[in-house]
């Protein structure tokens, strides 16, 4: 009796100390922006085959539109309660990183970064310092009207901008038809992607012979009938694009693979006749349309949790991750193998073009970037003025060095307020492509353009 008396309170003593000893469970956060209810499943399966595979942690998920997700996260960081990871684009983790908002995340990536396409990484590299967990992208693929193609005397997909615009014009003039739609609204998204500076030494620098000069092909273009007139200036005229080639009354379209299912569904006798290319680099070697959106660490994120954290950042953009949502957003990864999965590669044997689509956007994934300008307060109404400028320009109202001057004189005097006229420049060439990635001062060229979005497929650039 004494020996099971004995043993009983031993047990209930040793329970005890493994109850006393059980490490606590460590909660890890991470918000995504405008990605329920459509990928509710996959990011609440995601957390359960984590949470199944590591006891010891509780995962929750939060997602939050996209207009409202930086409010929510500055007020969280401020109260001392940040997620453990959110979703951001790379505009955003530039002002966040320069504002001390985010946490570096070299260590916690560590051999991983091998994983991912090299061109992700550089995006997300603020100051020599990594700011994020490359998640995905997406970018442009051309897609062209075979018959109107035929009609004009094409016989394949233009290969830089300056055949784009001369097909567009060659099209108007044989068959009566526009050409092209770009999206002149993103026009410094364009002049990046050409390798033309919006800013250097800290003043505006689109005022410059090859700025007027890409400014005149387009008014040549516009003057010839070469370019849709519908919405051509609006913020997005990618609606009015889209409807046109749909109607046959747009020779060529750049969008994403995204958009050629929609010719499919819409417009299937013009999908019949639709070819598919990828879009020219440039002479930057930048794809258009890039768009990375990642998961970042905020600031203020214990220190302790920081290990658990890169642990399930990698599990969560891992090649096997990203191909399986990939695959449902229609984007493409950021993880290199899962790019280089034959979904994205192979075309199958009479795919029609919305297949084509996805291989042709593939190609050009690897070069992708997000362009935008950095460091500069009410970045989006400088922005306006410069359209405005260009609209005059290429309509013919006003000359062209004389609109371009005028804004930047707009841009200068806003910019010396802000004082920052100072700022270092960067030379325009493929180096350039990566301004803002190597640690370049505020108020130069970095990866992209401004255009906002929802969580899946935002792309800028010309559209």
């Amino acid at each position: 009796m004494k020996i099971k008396t004995l043993l009983t309170a031993w047990m209930a003593l040793g329970l005890a100390t493994c109850a006393i000893a059980a490490p606590p469970v460590q909660k890890i956060e991470f918000w995504t922006f405008s990605m329920k209810p459509k990928f509710t499943p996959y990011f609440e399966g995601l957390a359960r085959r984590y949470e199944s595979a590591h006891p010891g942690i509780r995962i929750e998920w939060v997602d939050f539109p996209w207009d409202i997700i930086q409010t929510k996260l500055v007020t969280r960081i401020v109260a001392g309660t940040p997620p453990a990871l959110v979703n951001l684009n790379v505009p955003w983790a530039d002002e966040f990183a320069r504002d001390g908002l985010l946490t570096p995340v070299d260590e916690l990536i560590g051999e991983s970064r091998a994983r991912y396409l090299p061109s992700t990484l550089q995006d997300l590299t603020f100051g020599g310092k990594t700011y994020g967990f490359p998640m995905y992208s997406n970018v442009a693929v051309i897609s062209y009207n075979t018959e109107l193609f035929k009609a004009a005397g094409l016989t394949r997909a233009p290969r830089s901008l300056d055949e784009q615009l001369a097909f567009a014009r060659q099209i108007a003039q044989r068959t009566g038809k526009a050409g092209l739609c770009p999206a002149l609204a993103k026009i410094d998204g364009l002049m990046m992607q050409q390798g033309l500076p919006v800013i250097a030494n800290g003043r505006a620098a689109f005022n410059s012979p090859a700025h007027v000069a890409l400014i005149a092909k387009l008014a040549e273009t516009y003057k010839a009938g070469g370019l849709l007139k519908d919405s051509l200036f609006a913020e997005d005229n990618f609606p009015a694009a889209i409807d046109a080639y749909k109607g046959g009354r747009l020779g060529m379209l750049l969008a994403p693979p995204t958009a050629v299912k929609r010719i499919e569904t819409d417009a299937r006798d013009i999908y019949a006749k639709t070819g598919v290319a990828p879009a020219p680099l440039g002479p930057t070697g930048i794809a258009d349309g890039g768009w990375l959106v990642h998961f970042a660490v905020p600031a203020g994120v214990d220190k302790k949790l920081l290990p658990a954290v890169g642990e399930f950042a990698r599990y969560l953009t891992n090649d096997a991750n990203q191909l399986a949502f990939a695959k449902q957003a229609s984007v493409y990864p950021a993880a290199a193998e899962a790019a280089r999965d034959p979904f994205f590669l192979s075309v199958p044997p009479n795919a029609g073009a919305a297949g084509q689509a996805v291989s042709a956007g593939a190609v050009s994934m690897p070069h992708a970037h997000t362009l935008y300008v950095s460091g500069v307060t009410d970045y989006d109404e400088l922005r306006r003025s410069l359209v405005k400028a260009v609209e005059a320009g290429v309509t013919g109202r006003q000359d062209i060095q004389q609109a371009l001057d005028a804004a930047v004189a707009i841009w200068n005097k806003k910019l010396a307020k802000q004082g920052r006229a100072v700022a270092p420049s960067v030379a325009p060439s493929v180096a350039l492509a990566q301004a803002g990635t190597h640690g370049v001062p505020p108020m130069t060229l970095s990866m992209g353009s401004r255009l906002r979005g929802n969580g899946v497929a935002a792309a800028g650039g010309m559209r």
